[in-house]
């Protein structure tokens, strides 16, 4: 019985790791003003090879770039990007949060 017990504590505490261990670039950015801007921006980093997932905010101003495990992403890249696209970072940071953490803290706002 301790067995069982051992490996679905195990289990859980495996499928739960990607939502604890998840790491983040976010970053606020100014300049975007429509679903266009948002969308642009959007393309442009989940095309990064690191990317598990994007979010981008428009009423926030709100950008964050969801890592896949173990990759490893400068914010001078995502800075790089945005800016390439025509939009100015104004902070811009490392979170151990998923996007749809940022996600669900940046709608309560």
């Amino acid at each position: 019985m301790k067995r069982i017990a051992a490996v679905a504590v195990m289990g859980t505490l495996l499928a739960s790791t990607h939502a604890f261990g998840a790491e983040s670039v976010w970053a606020k950015v100014n300049g975007m003003v429509c679903a266009f801007c948002a969308q642009g921006i959007e393309a442009k980093l989940r095309a990064l090879p690191q990317a598990q997932d994007v979010y981008v905010n428009l009423a926030q101003k709100v950008v964050a770039v969801e890592l896949k495990d173990g990759a490893v992403l400068s914010t001078d890249v995502v800075k790089e990007v945005v800016q390439d696209a025509g939009y100015d970072v104004a902070a811009i940071e490392v979170v151990s949060k998923t996007t749809a953490q940022i996600k669900s803290e940046t709608r309560k706002k």
